[in-house]
Protein backbone atom coordinates (compact mmCIF):
# COMPACT_ATOMS: atom_id res chain seq x y z
CA UNK A 1 0.00 0.00 0.00
CA UNK A 2 1.55 3.57 -0.86
CA UNK A 3 2.07 5.66 2.15
CA UNK A 4 -0.83 8.78 2.49
CA UNK A 5 0.62 12.01 3.47
CA UNK A 6 -1.79 14.62 4.72
CA UNK A 7 -0.77 18.21 5.57
CA UNK A 8 -2.82 21.25 6.50
CA UNK A 9 -1.24 24.88 6.69
CA UNK A 10 -3.81 27.78 7.55
CA UNK A 11 -2.70 31.26 6.50
CA UNK A 12 -3.89 33.65 9.66
CA UNK A 13 -4.51 36.61 7.49
CA UNK A 14 -6.79 35.15 4.59
CA UNK A 15 -8.42 31.84 5.99
CA UNK A 16 -6.96 30.24 3.20
CA UNK A 17 -6.38 26.40 3.60
CA UNK A 18 -3.90 24.37 1.60
CA UNK A 19 -4.58 20.46 1.13
CA UNK A 20 -1.35 18.27 0.18
CA UNK A 21 -1.57 14.79 -0.53
CA UNK A 22 0.99 12.14 -1.91
CA UNK A 23 -0.18 9.08 -3.59
CA UNK A 24 1.68 6.89 -5.90
CA UNK A 25 4.88 9.17 -5.54
CA UNK A 26 2.58 12.31 -7.63
CA UNK A 27 2.29 15.03 -4.65
CA UNK A 28 -0.89 17.25 -5.40
CA UNK A 29 -0.89 20.41 -3.29
CA UNK A 30 -4.47 22.43 -3.99
CA UNK A 31 -4.95 26.28 -2.87
CA UNK A 32 -8.47 27.41 -2.96
CA UNK A 33 -9.73 31.11 -3.05
CA UNK A 34 -13.42 32.49 -3.62
CA UNK A 35 -13.79 34.90 -6.27
CA UNK A 36 -16.01 37.94 -5.21
CA UNK A 37 -15.72 39.67 -8.44
CA UNK A 38 -17.19 36.42 -10.05
CA UNK A 39 -19.91 35.39 -7.51
CA UNK A 40 -23.44 37.00 -6.99
CA UNK A 41 -24.70 35.67 -3.82
CA UNK A 42 -28.68 37.13 -3.80
CA UNK A 43 -28.89 34.79 -7.14
CA UNK A 44 -27.00 31.79 -5.46
CA UNK A 45 -24.04 31.94 -7.54
CA UNK A 46 -20.77 31.33 -5.61
CA UNK A 47 -17.42 31.01 -7.70
CA UNK A 48 -13.97 29.46 -6.33
CA UNK A 49 -10.54 29.61 -7.87
CA UNK A 50 -8.33 26.54 -7.29
CA UNK A 51 -4.69 26.44 -7.43
CA UNK A 52 -3.04 23.09 -8.05
CA UNK A 53 0.70 22.21 -8.02
CA UNK A 54 1.41 18.04 -9.10
CA UNK A 55 4.94 17.05 -8.37
CA UNK A 56 6.24 13.70 -9.49
CA UNK A 57 7.91 12.61 -6.88
CA UNK A 58 8.47 9.23 -8.66
CA UNK A 59 12.23 7.94 -10.59
CA UNK A 60 10.08 7.34 -13.26
CA UNK A 61 8.33 9.83 -16.00
CA UNK A 62 4.78 10.58 -15.42
CA UNK A 63 2.21 11.81 -18.15
CA UNK A 64 -1.19 12.88 -16.71
CA UNK A 65 -3.98 11.62 -18.79
CA UNK A 66 -7.24 11.91 -17.17
CA UNK A 67 -8.90 13.43 -13.99
CA UNK A 68 -12.01 13.13 -12.42
CA UNK A 69 -13.82 15.25 -9.46
CA UNK A 70 -16.00 15.07 -7.05
CA UNK A 71 -18.12 18.38 -6.29
CA UNK A 72 -20.23 18.67 -3.17
CA UNK A 73 -22.51 21.84 -2.73
CA UNK A 74 -23.10 22.79 0.56
CA UNK A 75 -26.84 21.16 0.43
CA UNK A 76 -25.13 17.89 -0.09
CA UNK A 77 -25.64 17.58 -4.09
CA UNK A 78 -23.06 15.83 -5.78
CA UNK A 79 -21.44 16.37 -9.22
CA UNK A 80 -18.62 14.37 -10.58
CA UNK A 81 -16.77 15.74 -13.07
CA UNK A 82 -14.67 13.32 -15.79
CA UNK A 83 -12.25 14.78 -18.55
CA UNK A 84 -9.06 14.44 -20.48
CA UNK A 85 -6.21 16.42 -18.99
CA UNK A 86 -6.02 19.68 -17.22
CA UNK A 87 -6.60 22.85 -18.44
CA UNK A 88 -6.11 21.60 -21.96
CA UNK A 89 -2.51 19.96 -21.11
CA UNK A 90 -1.55 16.59 -20.89
CA UNK A 91 2.00 17.48 -18.44
CA UNK A 92 4.66 15.25 -18.62
CA UNK A 93 6.71 14.92 -15.88
CA UNK A 94 10.32 13.88 -14.99
CA UNK A 95 11.29 12.85 -11.70
CA UNK A 96 11.29 15.73 -9.32
CA UNK A 97 9.40 18.28 -11.76
CA UNK A 98 6.53 20.01 -11.20
CA UNK A 99 3.40 21.16 -13.18
CA UNK A 100 0.85 24.25 -11.71
CA UNK A 101 -2.51 25.18 -13.40
CA UNK A 102 -5.47 27.58 -12.06
CA UNK A 103 -9.08 26.54 -12.62
CA UNK A 104 -12.21 27.36 -11.16
CA UNK A 105 -15.70 26.28 -9.93
CA UNK A 106 -19.27 27.55 -9.24
CA UNK A 107 -21.25 26.38 -6.46
CA UNK A 108 -25.66 27.28 -5.48
CA UNK A 109 -23.83 27.52 -2.02
CA UNK A 110 -21.37 29.38 -0.12
CA UNK A 111 -19.74 26.38 1.03
CA UNK A 112 -18.66 22.96 -0.73
CA UNK A 113 -15.95 20.59 -1.38
CA UNK A 114 -13.81 18.89 -4.04
CA UNK A 115 -12.01 16.11 -4.29
CA UNK A 116 -10.64 13.39 -7.25
CA UNK A 117 -7.99 11.97 -8.65
CA UNK A 118 -6.37 11.79 -11.65
CA UNK A 119 -4.59 9.37 -14.43
CA UNK A 120 -0.70 9.02 -15.21
CA UNK A 121 0.42 7.21 -17.26
CA UNK A 122 4.12 5.61 -16.69
CA UNK A 123 6.08 6.93 -19.59
CA UNK A 124 8.63 3.55 -19.07
CA UNK A 125 6.09 1.02 -18.86
CA UNK A 126 3.15 2.63 -20.20
CA UNK A 127 0.71 1.07 -17.13
CA UNK A 128 -1.47 3.60 -15.74
CA UNK A 129 -1.92 4.62 -11.77
CA UNK A 130 -4.23 6.93 -9.81
CA UNK A 131 -3.05 9.77 -7.57
CA UNK A 132 -5.37 11.39 -5.54
CA UNK A 133 -6.27 14.45 -5.57
CA UNK A 134 -7.13 15.63 -1.40
CA UNK A 135 -10.56 16.84 -0.51
CA UNK A 136 -10.63 20.64 -0.12
CA UNK A 137 -13.00 22.94 1.08
CA UNK A 138 -14.21 26.28 -0.56
CA UNK A 139 -16.19 28.65 1.72
CA UNK A 140 -17.16 32.13 0.46
CA UNK A 141 -16.11 34.31 3.75
CA UNK A 142 -19.29 35.78 4.59
CA UNK A 143 -19.29 32.76 6.56
CA UNK A 144 -16.65 33.77 8.87
CA UNK A 145 -18.00 36.95 10.14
Amino acid sequence: MDKITVSKNKSQHTFIVMETIITSGIEIIVEPSFLPEHSHPVSGLFAFAYHIEIKNRNAFPVQLRKRHWVIVSGTGNIEHVHGDGVVGEFPLLAQNESFTYTSSCQLPTPIGTMEGEYIFENKLTGKTFEASIPRFRMEAPVLLN
